[in-house]
């Protein structure tokens, strides 16, 4: 991005890109270098080609194929209106057709032949009467918000910031409200998860995307005497080394990470559970963190938990990862076609 003078006049002959869902968003000063750069071949590698939007599979092909999915408003029209709003199957068919001949699809159970089993299990916690006030109220608000709102920019910037908040009661009430002394249900769950793994010898990650979560269940940890290993965004690259080797060649049973921070780069083989405290708003981020124990090198069967509220807003975001994740399926789900088993009438589709 910051050198792309040094590299517009140059003409390659391949370029290759790895981790291709930074450039989905093709407004980006990232996305919008890569693009400049002359090749005659592109090649892009992504384990999550679609995380939230269509757009990004159009995105990572205008780096590709520049014009083979059309320029992004006729996309938009022919494809991604039709398919996410109106749940389109022709439109579907059309587009998975288009794009399966230069995708090479490989799932880790086809590489991976010896890799354990994922087990995942979804564990639900239940409020108590103080913290289903806290969040009823918080809910009252957001509706509130919602009813009186005109439609801007601003507005959902608002709404996203409500939404936070709504989750973070979900996570701990005392995330929004310093003042507030009662319980916690996904705590003491996940808190009361974590020692009876420990008890029957397991060793586990904790994902959350709340930093300030994970300082809470730090807290815990301390009163629990329960050793653990820590890394945020503001870890520095020697320290994450440091922990991830020592966790692995260790015994310690804990490591908290923050989603964000442990999305990729990190090899954790050394635990056997994986923790989402909360959900992300898309699967494949969840995904991506879980596989830092799912991986190369692991012997043991991974159990993986994921903590929702219930009856909140958790149950919601459990439903459109669902949706997320049928999408992406429904686009690149047998992709295995390839140009040079076209009949001519595919062809010319």
């Amino acid at each position: 991005r910051s050198d792309i003078d040094n590299y517009k006049d140059l003409r390659f002959s391949f370029m290759v890109i790895d981790e291709a869902q930074y450039i989905k968003n093709q407004k980006a000063a990232m996305t919008k270098a890569v693009k400049i750069i002359n090749s005659d071949m592109r090649i892009a590698l992504t384990g999550t080609p679609i995380e939230n939007r269509l757009a990004e599979l159009w995105s990572i092909f205008d780096f590709l194929m520049p014009g083979f999915l059309y320029d992004y408003k006729r996309f938009s029209e022919d494809f991604e209106v039709p398919i996410t709003k109106r749940k389109d199957d022709d439109a579907t068919l059309k587009l998975k057709n288009m794009v399966s001949p230069f995708i090479l699809r490989r799932r880790k159970e086809d590489v991976l032949k010896d890799l354990p089993a994922k087990l995942e299990e979804v564990r639900y916690a239940k409020f108590d009467k103080k913290q289903r006030e806290v969040y009823d109220a918080q809910v009252l608000k957001m509706k509130g918000l919602l009813a009186d709102r005109a439609d801007g920019d601003n507005d959902k910037i608002k709404i996203l910031a409500e939404l936070m908040h709504i989750r973070q009661i979900c996570c701990d009430p005392s995330l929004m409200f310093e003042n507030y002394k009662g319980e916690s249900a996904k705590r003491e769950a996940c808190i009361e998860l974590v020692k009876n793994a420990i008890g029957g010898g397991h060793r586990m990650l904790i994902f959350s995307q709340f930093t300030s979560m994970l300082e809470l269940l730090e807290k815990d940890l301390i009163e629990e005497k329960i050793p653990y290993f820590k890394i945020t965004g503001s870890t520095s690259k020697e320290k994450r080394l440091k922990y991830v080797h020592e966790f692995n060649e260790g015994d310690v049973p804990v490591f908290l990470i923050s989603l964000k921070a442990g999305g990729t780069g990190l090899n954790l083989t050394g635990a056997d559970m994986v923790i989402h405290y909360d959900p992300w708003w898309n699967v494949a981020a969840q995904n991506q963190a879980t596989d830092r124990a799912h991986r190369i090198g692991q012997t043991k069967t991974v159990t993986v938990y994921k903590l929702i509220a219930k009856g909140t807003i958790e149950e919601k975001i459990l439903e459109m990862q669902e949706a997320k994740k049928d999408l992406a399926d429904a686009i690149l789900s047998g992709v295995q076609k390839s140009l040079m088993s076209l009949t001519n009438d595919e062809l010319m589709e």
